[in-house]
């Protein structure tokens, strides 16, 4: 619901610590809570075996699905989380640390190797972020959406 997105602007407001996950039940939702503000963590959906170069497309990109996750900070998740989420595939096909303003796109396998990053830096991950992850090998992996 919007009051768990709002609770987090609240939070900040107090001067805490700043969530940097969120889900939103929909799309009204997350604009209310900042629009397009968000670095957009995402499912590919596409069959295993698609080929890399269609997976990596813009065109084959739909932005804002409500089943994605969304940072709300991409400078400190980028300090973070920028070595736990290294060989990305770009849409240039070229791969490395995440570009938090492009197509970053994760295999299956990768995300079992971002998992055991996380983990080995972090014995308390994000529960949130560890799920969503865990969700993601089901599928044939996911984006990493830049603003």
């Amino acid at each position: 619901s919007f009051a768990h997105a709002a609770d987090g602007i609240k939070i900040l407001s107090k001067g805490e610590k700043k969530k940097m996950f969120y889900h939103f039940d929909s799309q009204e939702e997350r604009r209310m809570a900042g629009g397009s503000a968000f670095v957009e963590m995402q499912f590919c959906t596409m069959p295993h075996g698609t080929n890399i170069e269609e997976i990596v497309s813009v065109d084959n990109i739909d932005h804002w699905r409500d089943d994605s996750l969304y940072i709300a900070d991409e400078s400190t998740f980028f300090v973070e989380y920028g070595r736990v989420f290294d060989g990305g595939v770009y849409h240039n096909l070229e791969s490395g640390p995440v570009d938090v303003y492009g197509i970053n796109y994760y295999a299956p396998s990768v995300v079992e190797e971002i998992i055991g990053r996380l983990l080995a830096e972090n014995p308390e991950p994000d529960e949130m972020l560890l799920s969503w992850l865990e969700e993601a090998i089901e599928y044939n992996g996911f984006y990493i959406l830049g603003l």
